[in-house]
């Protein structure tokens, strides 16, 4: 195995280890599942921003946190595919769009930096509802568990995953290398 395969690997691996521990973090404040939901882990779904392995480490440790937390089947399958649909939008938004001009870069640049905790938002505020009131049989309306986890995401993946994103960002090249 060559050394871009073990830092992808290893960059993953220990991604999917800070989900795990960061999502038991918040079940034992009570945040973690259920209509309020601020899963702290979902900070780390701005990742992808800085590195591709993000993409499978949260994936995989967000299937291990809704393991390891309890949570039914339907959940576990559904919960863990919107964390991985928000992780690509978010790599998507950060690497996916190509610009021509060095102005245009720096421009679309900050938007961009901006605009990575959406996809996770939006996913989740889909996905996670549907499960609470199909899978959980929890009583509310599908709008009433929208907006709960809508503000339960923005707190995590936007307040919370843009400060990590600064705060990583000055650090980026001895933290993730590139793959």
């Amino acid at each position: 195995m060559n050394n871009k395969k073990t830092l992808f690997i290893t960059q993953a691996a220990v991604i999917a280890a800070l989900y795990v521990v960061l999502t038991h973090f918040a079940n034992m404040l009570g945040l973690a599942n259920y209509a309020i939901q601020v899963r702290f882990s979902e900070a780390l779904t701005i990742l992808p921003f800085f590195t591709p392995a993000a993409i499978p480490g949260l994936f995989i440790g967000c299937i291990i946190a809704n393991i390891t937390t309890g949570c039914m089947l339907l959940d576990i399958i559904f919960g863990s595919v919107a964390t991985l649909l928000g992780a690509l939008g978010t790599y998507l938004i950060a690497h996916g769009l190509k610009n021509t001009s060095a102005q245009d870069l720096h421009r679309t640049s900050k938007l961009r930096t901006w605009l990575c905790p959406i996809p996770p938002i939006v996913a989740n505020t889909i996905i996670v509802p549907l499960v609470l009131i199909h899978v959980y049989k929890l009583e509310g309306t599908l709008p009433y568990f929208m907006l709960t986890v809508f503000i339960g995401e923005v707190i995590s993946c936007f307040v919370l995953g843009m400060i990590l994103l600064f705060a990583l960002d000055k650090r980026k090249g001895a933290i993730f290398k590139n793959i």
